[in-house]
C-alpha cells in the first residue's frame, strides 16, 4: 500500500474565502471587476504598510507592470538576485532589457549588499548604472534592506522588491515591498496564501498604481468607442479570485505561525544529523518558512541532497532542489553575473522539505523518520 502523498506546498482554505465567492456569484460580479478587487487591494495594502494596490493576475504581470512603470526600455540593464525563479528575471527579457545577476550572502540567502555595492561603483565610473534593481526575498525571508534602500538612492536607482514569497515577513518590524520604488506579491496555489492564481503590486505612489490599473486592463482610455493610444495587458484579477484573497488575508498570521511550527520541528528533529544546516533567520526581521530549507554537506553526512530528495520521493513525499540559480540557465548563458559562486553552492547542497500550513505533526515525523532513515543507510 502507497504511503500518503505529502507535498511540498499546497493551498490551505479557511471559512470566509467561500463565504466572498458566493457574495460574488450571488451580486452577479463575476466579470474581471466588482467590489472585492477594491476591497482587497485596500486590505492588503493595510496590511504591508503600502498607501496603494493594483490587483493584477499573477507576480509575474506584477513584475511585468512594475519595470514597465519606472521605464525599462530595450536595451537597458536590471540588476537581479540570481538565486531565485525564473519569473524574477522574465519581464526584464520580455521589455528587450538584459539582466544583470546579483549573487547571494550566506545569512539570509538573498542578494549580498556588498556585491551590489562594488557593481554600482564599477557600473558609475563607466556611466552604464542600471536602469531598475529587483531584489527578491527569497523562501519567506527578506534580504538586508537598509543598506540595499541606501544603495539604490544613492544612486537614483528605482528599487522594485520582488516579495512574491514573502508575505507575513518582516524587516525591522515592516513588510518587505514597501520600502522600494514598488513592491509585488504573488498569490500563486504554493504561496503563504492564494487567490489560486494572482498578484499584488503596492506602492505609495498613486500616480504609479492608478497607471499599474491603467496598462493592466488593456490601456483603455475612458471613451465609448474603446480608444487606445498606447499598449496594454491584459492582467487584472477576477472579482471572484479576489473574494479568495479576502478571505485568506483574514488567516494570514495563523499561516504564518504554522509554517513556523513545521521549520520547529523539522530542527528538532533534524539538527542533529551531521552535515545538515538550515537556511539562517537573520536578526533583524521575522522569517515567515514559507519553505523550510536546508543545506546537506555530502562530506560530513555521506549522503547528498539529491538522494534524499529521491528517496523521500519515492515514499510519496515530495521535496524540490533550491532554486537553480538564473546564472545556470541555459536561457540566461550571455548574461552577466556578479559573483555567482554561493548561491552556486546553496543550489547544489540545498534541499526545500514540505512546508504547507495544513500539514500534520504526524506528516512533519513522517518526513524526518524518512530523511533519518536514508541518513543512516547511506
Amino acid at each position: 500500500m502507497k504511503n500518503k502523498q505529502i507535498l511540498l506546498s499546497t493551498p490551505h482554505m479557511g471559512e470566509q474565502e467561500l463565504e466572498f465567492v458566493k457574495e460574488a456569484f450571488n451580486s452577479n460580479w463575476i466579470a474581471p471587476v466588482g467590489p472585492h478587487i477594491n476591497a482587497f487591494e485596500t486590505e492588503f495594502s493595510q496590511i504591508v504598510g503600502s498607501k496603494y494596490g493594483a490587483a493584477v493576475s499573477s507576480g509575474t504581470a506584477a513584475l511585468h507592470l512594475a519595470l514597465r512603470l519606472v521605464g525599462v526600455e530595450p536595451g537597458d540593464e536590471v540588476f537581479c538576485s540570481t538565486l531565485t525563479f525564473i519569473a524574477s528575471a522574465s519581464p526584464i527579457i520580455y521589455l528587450g532589457a538584459k539582466p544583470v545577476f546579483i549573487d547571494s550572502d550566506r545569512l539570509s540567502w538573498n542578494m549580498n549588499p556588498h556585491l551590489l555595492r562594488e557593481a554600482l561603483a564599477k557600473r558609475a565610473q563607466i556611466n552604464k548604472l542600471p536602469k531598475a534593481v529587483i531584489l527578491v526575498h527569497l523562501y519567506g525571508q527578506t534580504a538586508d534592506l537598509e543598506p540595499i534602500v541606501e544603495l539604490c538612492n544613492e544612486y537614483n536607482i528605482p528599487l522594485i522588491e520582488d516579495a512574491a514569497e514573502a508575505l507575513g515577513a518582516t524587516y525591522k518590524g515592516k513588510s518587505p515591498g514597501s520600502f522600494g520604488k514598488i513592491g509585488i506579491f504573488s498569490f500563486n496555489g504554493n504561496k503563504i496564501i492564494t487567490t489560486s492564481g494572482g498578484g499584488m503590486l503596492v506602492s505609495d505612489d498613486q500616480e504609479l498604481i492608478d497607471k499599474a490599473r491603467f496598462l493592466a486592463t488593456q490601456a483603455r482610455e475612458p471613451a465609448a468607442h474603446y480608444q487606445h493610444s498606447e499598449i496594454g495587458y491584459n492582467y487584472r484579477l477576477s472579482n471572484i479570485l479576489a473574494g479568495i484573497g479576502r478571505g485568506q488575508l483574514r488567516v494570514l498570521q495563523e499561516r504564518v505561525a504554522a509554517r513556523r511550527r513545521n521549520f520547529q520541528i523539522y530542527q528538532q528533529g533534524l539538527a542533529h544529523l551531521p552535515g545538515i544546516d538550515f537556511m539562517p533567520e537573520a536578526d533583524y526581521g521575522t522569517h515567515t518558512r514559507w519553505l523550510t530549507c536546508l543545506t546537506i554537506d555530502p562530506n560530513l553526512a555521506n549522503v547528498d541532497q539529491e538522494t534524499i530528495r529521491l528517496h523521500l520521493a519515492t515514499q510519496n513525499i515530495e521535496s524540490r532542489p533550491v532554486w537553480k540559480p538564473l546564472h545556470l540557465q541555459p536561457v540566461f548563458a550571455d548574461c552577466e553575473v556578479i559573483g555567482g559562486e554561493v548561491a552556486e553552492d546553496l543550489f547544489y547542497r540545498g534541499l526545500c522539505l514540505p512546508s504547507g500550513s495544513n500539514l500534520s505533526v504526524t506528516d512533519l515525523k513522517q518526513v524526518i523518520d524518512e530523511i533519518v532513515k536514508k541518513y543512516y543507510q547511506s
